[in-house]
């Protein structure tokens, strides 16, 4: 049966130890999320302790089972904000649903939208973060955001802390297939502690079973980066002249070929053109090796040549391409007079900044590298300091 995301649920190949401890290895794809979700416990996404228990429960021989078991969970997170709400323990609630929001979105990440367990934990998803943005501290918007072609996209606006007048922000964007909710773990706290605005926005609009064929076969996926730009600037409490944008997965080109001709931006933090510089050198190479007589020199893409703005790549040392090469092309974007920084996070240092293992310290040096660029202090101690605040620009 044909996933969206190429993945076959039916096809769980597992063994349960004598233990009753799951057997992740035959799975890629289930681990890494798995992964994942630990990782989100350094920033409130989720405890470790709920998802090792999860994964224990899940029975790999009932096709179902993985499903249910982290419906089951972000059910349980979920009643347990409800009923804080209630109280009015806002922390407790806005923790709870957090962390609802990654089990929901876990329980529907091995399936595609035509199943209706899909649809019913995405729904969840989607209600949980509703919930989390509206108790937000200062509270945030569900906001629409206009794409020709009749499929608006959905973002969660989360305004700066305290400021009065115009402050910069940051744009969070998810990767075509990656969604916005992450960010409300793994962003919005890193933005906030800066005196810094976000906005996280996908590609998937705002409902449970929007049909995400309908965006990835469109040839202008990178022009969502101008509308979303589009909309940032005519709000009257963000500085247009400090707004910056997170790519979020560093796996292709799409947010630097959409701040190619767009100047309005202040610093981005993407792979700066280095996918489609690595396309066009392994393309020279295949032709190189058909035609020897001709010699092809390595050239930038109009993307990589027409970017204005200070660009940030950061890459993991087991990314998409080893560290050696990403080094080389690099060096291409410099020797261009790019203003280009590369910093690659060891394992040591933190996960990759996309996605598996801890990905706070990566966020944290990010963050600090954006706020420089807007005109804030980096945040001192993991929180918000009363100088980042009147370091906000009012106009």
């Amino acid at each position: 049966m044909a996933r969206d995301n190429g993945l076959d649920v039916h096809c769980l190949e597992f063994e349960k130890n004598p233990e009753a401890s799951s057997v992740w290895l035959e799975r890629e794809d289930l681990l890494l999320e798995f992964t994942r979700l630990v990782g989100a416990a350094q920033d409130g996404g989720s405890t470790i302790a709920e998802c090792v228990s999860t994964a224990n429960a899940i029975d790999f021989a009932d096709d179902g089972s993985w499903l249910s078991e982290w419906t089951t969970i972000a059910d349980l997170s979920s009643a347990r904000a409800d009923a804080a709400l209630a109280e009015g323990k806002i922390l407790i609630a806005r923790s709870n649903w957090l962390r609802a929001v990654n089990y929901y979105q876990a329980a529907a990440f091995p399936f595609s939208s035509a199943d209706q367990g899909y649809r019913s934990a995405i729904a969840g998803m989607l209600r949980c973060a509703t919930n989390y943005v509206h108790h937000a501290a200062p509270r945030g918007e569900i906001v629409q955001i206009a794409w020709p072609g009749g499929y608006p996209l959905q973002g969660y606006f989360l305004p700066a802390p305290h400021t009065t007048g115009r402050a910069p922000a940051v744009i969070c964007i998810a990767e075509p297939g990656q969604r916005k909710e992450e960010f409300l773990h793994k962003a919005a706290a890193h933005a906030r502690d800066r005196g810094m605005a976000m906005l996280a926005v996908d590609l998937f609009g705002g409902e449970p079973d929007a049909d995400f064929e309908q965006v990835v076969g469109r040839r202008d996926l990178e022009a969502t980066v101008g509308h979303v730009m589009d909309y940032l600037v005519e709000r009257d409490d963000i500085d247009d002249t400090g707004i910056a944008i997170l790519g979020d997965g560093m796996k292709s080109s799409f947010v630097a070929r959409g701040i190619a001709f767009d100047d309005r931006y202040a610093a981005a933090v993407c792979d700066g053109g280095l996918w489609d510089l690595h396309e066009r050198e392994f393309l020279r190479d295949r032709l190189a090796s058909q035609e020897p007589g001709v010699v092809l020199r390595p050239t930038l893409s109009r993307a990589a040549r027409n970017i204005k703005c200070p660009v940030l790549i950061p890459a993991a040392e087991r990314g998409w391409l080893q560290p050696e090469r990403v080094k080389e092309l690099y060096a291409q974007l410099k020797a261009e007079g790019r203003d280009v920084t590369l910093k690659i996070f060891t394992t040591r240092d933190a996960a990759d900044p996309g996605h598996a293992g801890s990905p706070t310290p990566a966020s944290t040096f990010i963050f600090d590298w954006i706020a420089a660029r807007v005109g804030l202090p980096a945040a001192r101690d993991g929180r918000h300091r009363g100088a980042a605040l009147r370091r906000a620009r009012d106009v």
